[in-house]
């Protein structure tokens, strides 16, 4: 790397860290921690049953034992382990706002990654595309912070693709004790009939993890504009088109075709009942952010 980009990289992470610290400060840190905070809980020890007790946490194995009725007694965590599964493939380089998705959704990785140090918890990050493409584990501090920053933006994906159920198999894979985890994907991610490609590998990581999802598009996603013949290229897989965006039907079809996408997505995370904001990249991060919060 030259001294030109490394500086370039380093007056990034700098305007990052400035930004999103004093939003997770002055916004995001309480609202971060009632919406998450006393989500796991832990053994603690085990006492003599008394009435009232929910006999689900009947300790079976003592009981016999001691011949006398015993229950678990469990405490709320006082700590927890995020992790922020950041979705780099190609498509994220797509942008007709002030910026493009991959950017706005380093901001809110680092809101998200700043609320969790603030609130003393571990932080770790899974960059994937078609592939996983980097595992940070999970620590504190702000150096480590500053490292999964630096990662979102620099790191360049090997895959071109979208394989979301290939990162939600790794974390389960990876983080055996339950975590807090972060999507944050286009989530244009799959099958022909427009149903999610991921949905096997879901539901074996929501019944461990306390999962959530951040949809971001680009406004320009929604509906094509006309503008007449236009030579696309398909950002993921190489392949090019001439599309005639002057054709009410062509615009009318693309509209359905998206709309169709994110009602699947958001029928599939229902039924899991998983939490899901969706937000555009020119919109305003801290109302999408305090929004999903707030719905917690």
């Amino acid at each position: 790397m030259g001294n030109e980009t490394a500086n370039d990289l380093l007056k990034k992470v700098r305007k990052i860290e400035i930004r999103t610290r004093a939003l997770s400060h002055q916004i995001f840190a309480g609202e971060y921690h009632s919406a998450f905070k006393g989500k796991g809980m832990a053994f603690s020890e085990v006492r003599e049953y008394q009435y009232g007790d929910d006999v689900r946490n009947m300790d079976w194995n003592v009981t016999a034992r001691l011949h006398s009725p015993y229950v678990k007694v469990f405490e709320e965590e006082r700590e927890m382990t995020v992790v922020l599964l950041v979705d780099i493939s190609r498509s994220g380089l797509f942008g007709t706002a002030s910026q493009n998705k991959r950017d706005f959704i380093a901001e809110i990785a680092a809101v998200l990654a700043f609320s969790a140090i603030i609130n003393n918890d571990k932080v770790g990050a899974l960059f994937f595309s078609d592939r996983v493409e980097k595992f940070i584990p999970p620590k504190k501090g702000r150096s480590h912070l500053l490292h999964i920053i630096r990662e979102i933006i620099e790191l360049k994906p090997e895959g071109t693709g979208t394989d979301i159920a290939g990162a939600l198999r790794y974390l389960t894979n990876a983080i055996k004790k339950k975590c807090t985890a972060f999507v944050l994907s286009d989530m244009l991610d799959v099958n022909p009939d427009c149903s999610p490609r991921y949905e096997e590998a879901l539901k074996v990581a929501a019944n461990r993890h306390d999962l959530s999802f951040i949809e971001i598009h680009d406004p320009r996603e929604r509906e094509i504009p006309d503008l007449g013949l236009v030579d696309v290229k398909d950002s993921e897989t190489g392949e090019c088109r001439w599309v005639n965006t002057s054709s009410s039907r062509t615009r009318r079809e693309y509209a359905a075709w998206f709309a169709a996408v994110r009602e699947e997505s958001e029928r599939l995370l229902r039924r899991y009942s998983i939490a899901r904001v969706s937000t555009a990249a020119d919109q305003d991060s801290v109302k999408a952010l305090m929004t999903f919060f707030q719905t917690r």
